[in-house]
Order: C-alpha cells, then structure tokens, then sequence
C-alpha cells in the first residue's frame, strides 16, 4: 500500500464486532469477541485461520450480508446500521464485490450476461453494461466465451467471470472468500495472478479469506482469526 493511499479515511472499517449463534437448546455459541478493522484505500489484507473459527462470517458481516450481535460497521465512513434496506442494497451493489468459493453465475444466462447484472441493477444504461463487462472479459482472459453459459465454463473460467461480475460497478473493496478453494494448484496460481493484476490498476481495497499461504503473503497486512480475535500474523 503506498502511503498517499494509507493517509484517506478507511474504505471499511470494523467497530468492536461481535457475532453470536444460539442454538437450539439455548446455548450460546460466540463466533466474534470485538473484531476492530481498518481497510485503507488501495490496502489489500488477508484473514487466515483454521477452519470453522469464523473467517466467512466475519467477511459476511464485512460486506453486510449479515448483521453482528453488536458493534458497527462502516463502508466509505457510512454507518452501515444506519442505512434501510435498500439503501443496504445499494451499497452492496455500488461500494462492495464480493467473490466466494463458488462461482455462484446464474447459470441460464451467459457468461457476458452474468457479468452485465450488477450493472444493470444499478442503473447503468444496457449499453454501458454491455461495454464495461465486455472490457472486463477480456481483461480476465474470457474474451470469446462471453455468449457461453456457466456449464459450458471451465472452473477457472467460470471464476473468472465471477471476478469480472464483482468488478463490473467499480467498488472501493473486494470481498473474497476462498476464491481458489475450488480450483486446481495451477489454476489457482492463475487466478491469484489475475486478482492481484486487476487490483494494481485500480484503486481497490481487498480482504481475502483463504488457507492459501501463497495468496496471504502477497497481501500487505495478513490477520489471524482465532478464539473469535482478530490478531497480526506471526512473521515467518
């Protein structure tokens, strides 16, 4: 991260989160015990952690798919608690792209198509979309598959479509949880590639949650989730 970047207010920021479950005999199952956050403009930062400690959670709560028990989140210093349903919507759509383990495509429309949604939920005028999402495939290597539907898809294309659908509106911060879990070694490095070359050209903040030890260390922060805190790293 360079420092003009790390002297703006933070694009995300996580305030004294905690997230709880209670079952169904009533027992309480705390997940998150006081998470605090800042993401800088331009930072990219990784979550490690063993498995079942609540990475995706915290990620979720991070781009408010899901709410905490307590505490604050703030997406361009917006209270997200704040914000009605579809202003919470909307700030989903315009601020935060999100990519998961899963591809997630919609899979009766086509590659070129998927990609175009976002956009046009957003208001972008059809042609706009078409053209933006075109660049976007072929600037993740899709570029001639655009009319193929998500079967029709390899699993690392299928994922790079999903990175171009969660570029499309030009969000402050992507949101990336285990977006190499399904993929092969190879593609994975591929993808990684491809992930860290899209974000150098643009302003655009990461938080990736992964058990890929690669992928962490070409973060410039890496974060340990455990025993529901969030702690620096030990350095190798």
């Amino acid at each position: 991260m360079n420092n003009k970047a790390s002297t703006r207010p933070p694009v995300l920021s996580a305030r004294n989160v905690q997230k709880s479950f209670v079952g169904g005999d009533g027992t309480r199952l705390d997940i998150l015990l006081g998470i605090d956050l800042d993401v800088g403009s331009g930072e990219r930062i990784a979550i490690t952690g063993a498995s079942g400690t609540g990475k995706s959670t915290l990620l979720h709560i991070l781009g408010s798919l899901d709410r905490p028990s307590s505490g604050q989140i703030l997406v361009d210093s917006k209270a997200v608690s704040e914000l009605s349903e579809d202003e919470l919507a909307e700030m989903r759509n315009h601020y935060v792209g999100f990519v998961f383990q899963f591809h997630h495509l919609l899979r009766e429309f086509t590659a070129l198509e998927n990609v175009m949604m976002p956009a046009l939920i957003a208001g972008v005028a059809q042609s706009e979309a078409r053209d933006r999402s075109r660049e976007l495939l072929e600037e993740v290597g899709v570029i001639g598959r655009e009319s193929h539907k998500p079967r029709q898809l390899s699993g690392g294309e299928q994922q790079r479509v999903a990175v171009a659908r969660a570029l499309v509106n030009q969000p402050l911060v992507l949101l990336a949880d285990e977006p190499s879990g399904n993929l092969d070694t190879q593609t994975s490095q591929r993808l990684h590639d491809l992930i860290f070359k899209l974000r150098a050209g643009r302003e655009l903040s990461m938080v990736v949650v992964t058990h890929n030890l690669d992928l962490a260390r070409r973060a410039d922060r890496v974060l340990v989730l455990q025993e529901g805190r969030l702690e620096p790293a030990a350095k190798e």
